[in-house]
């Protein structure tokens, strides 16, 4: 069976700082023709711009050549054809399909039928672990370390996939969290659950002031529209938590501002221009990271 990344549970502690490790050589020297005849599918079943278009750049500064689609309404499946046989025939034509699909569990079952590797570029609420590595890479990059930091994640934790991913791959590091949401979004039980068992620290408040101070990354979260049922809910919630530049003037020298993208108003602009933002250099380390992890699943087919 073909090694795929589809949880980031799927790589061990020691995997990831592998990653993080070959992410920082392709920053120094980002063209490497590595995969120069390799075929690599981007199939999109949900719309994106920064980890479709940085897998696509990650895979042509590795020579590969890539095939794919980013809206399914032009493929076969908007003539009925299933998952399944879109996958079986996608895997005869590629050798690695990178997919985003909106239904949880999606990019598992897709592992399950593909004869090539799969990496999962985000199923639903549920895992986004290439955001996760290339998360850690830049907390990696702006720290010095991952180990016993004062992690503070805002806004989306109930659907957040990139949170649930980012917890669990923090959990090797020793962290201390504070979870900061409303009460309709906050982080699901078995999430806490799981940091129980782990003996990891954290606390949850509704106030996007607390905590602050002592952060030494603040990872702020999109309200998600597209994952609630009810927009009225999604209305309640949308414009709970805005982080703003005079409410980072007490903040540690060393704190970074971390964000998925894209960002709708969590981040007001007058943070753009302060040394803690980071969020757009982040989304410049996607590419050195997917690259990275594309190198890591063909070398092990």
């Amino acid at each position: 069976m073909p090694k795929n990344l589809i949880s980031i549970q799927d790589f061990s502690k020691e995997e990831i700082l592998e990653i993080l490790k070959m992410a920082e050589e392709f920053e120094k020297n980002p063209n490497q023709p590595l995969f120069k005849g390799k075929v690599i599918a981007s199939i999109f079943f949900e719309p994106s711009t920064r980890t479709r278009l940085s897998f696509e750049t990650a895979a042509n500064r590795l020579g590969a050549r890539v095939i794919g689609f980013s809206d399914s309404v032009n493929t076969s499946l908007s003539k009925g054809e299933t998952l399944k046989d879109t996958i079986k025939m996608i895997s005869n034509y590629a050798d690695l399909i990178v997919m985003r699909h909106p239904l949880e569990g999606s990019a598992r079952y897709a592992s399950e039928i593909s004869s090539v590797p799969v990496i999962n570029a985000g199923d639903g609420s549920n895992q986004h672990p290439t955001q996760t590595l290339l998360d850690l890479y830049s907390i990696f990059k702006t720290q010095g370390t991952l180990e016993n930091l004062r992690i503070n994640i805002a806004g989306d934790l109930k659907y957040g996939r990139t949170v649930h991913s980012l917890i669990q791959a923090m959990s090797h590091f020793n962290p201390r969290f504070l979870f900061t949401s409303p009460e309709e979004l906050s982080l699901p039980k078995e999430y806490k659950d799981y940091l129980r068992e782990k003996g990891i620290e954290y606390r949850e408040t509704h106030n996007l002031s607390e905590g602050i101070a002592d952060s030494d990354i603040i990872y702020m979260t999109r309200v998600q529209r597209e994952r609630f049922t009810d927009p009225i809910e999604y209305e309640r919630v949308r414009n709970v938590y805005v982080l703003t530049g005079p409410m980072i003037k007490s903040s540690k020298p060393n704190m970074k501002i971390l964000h998925p993208l894209p960002r709708v108003n969590e981040i007001s602009i007058d943070v753009d221009d302060s040394t803690h933002a980071y969020y757009f250099e982040q989304a410049r380390n996607g590419i050195y990271t997917r690259m990275a992890i594309i190198t890591k699943l063909l070398n092990n087919c």
